[in-house]
């Protein structure tokens, strides 16, 4: 599928803006004044501007806040509501830390923090489950796909936090998790009950079917965004970059004066990679009609 720009930020920016206040939340390491504010600005910033991005992808932006009220049956919607709420949750203790300070500690606070923690991550597992979801797209269809993406949000929120062995411990498990998820992935497709047959309603009595002509000759939205295709040799090379970037970040980790900090940026650029190939590596069934053929696994 063709990569877009802004959903590409928008999944890695609010993912890890969210996994940052998922450990703003736990209050794990106390924070007070302006130390306080540039993490919990950051924060804010990385999740709010994610999922401002996410317009950008809209056909109708100004319609965007309709979404919300299919949360019952939509993964998106179910995004934006926890979304809201967790945000929302943790502004009470982002001022309190901000002009009290570390001693901000009421039973009341405690709560809420949690709150917020738990919605942050059911955030990031809903962004996840906007692709997980879709049976149409075998490579994204695998129980894999959500808790991936909470690997690079719970990862890159323990090293904006500055949690060492949080960020360690989900650096390894990201490592080990791209891996099979590219693993399965790649089987998926091949292995999906979809088929030229399936995708053009043919092929019961006809027997095989092949593509004689193309459905149009010009662009259209299908062919432009579902029937993207990635060079083999291209995406060898793309995750080849993902995994010396997983491991440089680790070795930034190792860094005594910013190297969480490194690690964060370092693994900032891992995710961008890795999910620019998580669209342009997924094949739509749709694929099948316009004559893409299903790749060996």
């Amino acid at each position: 599928m063709h990569p877009a720009g802004s959903i590409i930020y928008f999944t890695v920016a609010s993912g890890f803006g969210f996994g940052f206040l998922f450990f703003l939340g736990l209050n794990i390491s106390p924070l007070e004044g302006q130390g306080a504010f540039w993490r919990y600005f950051l924060a804010y910033g990385l999740a709010v501007s994610g999922l401002l991005s996410s317009l950008l992808h809209l056909g109708n932006p100004q319609r965007a806040w309709k979404a919300l009220s299919q949360w019952h049956t939509s993964w998106l919607s179910r995004e934006g509501v926890a979304a809201i709420a967790a945000l929302v949750a943790l502004v009470p203790l982002s001022l309190g830390h901000i002009f009290i300070g570390a001693d901000f500690s009421s039973s009341f606070a405690i709560y809420l923090g949690i709150l917020g923690a738990i919605l942050s991550g059911i955030t990031v597992y809903c962004t996840a489950m906007i692709y997980g979801q879709l049976k149409t797209v075998p490579r994204w269809h695998q129980p894999l796909t959500p808790v991936l993406f909470l690997a690079f949000s719970f990862s890159g929120g323990a090293m904006l936090a500055q949690i060492y062995g949080a960020a360690l411990i989900g650096l390894l498990a990201l490592f080990a998790l791209q891996i099979a998820h590219w693993m399965l992935g790649d089987r998926c497709w091949h292995h999906s009950a979809s088929t030229m047959e399936t995708a053009t309603g043919l092929g019961a009595h006809e027997g095989q079917v092949r593509l004689l002509e193309r459905p149009h000759t010009g662009k259209s939205y299908l062919t432009s965004e579902m029937v993207h295709q990635i060079g083999r040799k291209h995406g060898v090379k793309l995750r080849g970059l993902t995994l010396i970037l997983l491991l440089s970040t680790g070795g930034a980790l190792h860094i005594e004066t910013y190297g969480l900090w490194l690690g964060a940026l370092i693994l900032g650029l891992a995710a961008l990679v890795s999910r620019w190939l998580f669209f342009a590596e997924a094949e739509h069934v749709v694929g099948l009609y316009y004559g893409r053929p299903k790749t060996k696994a």
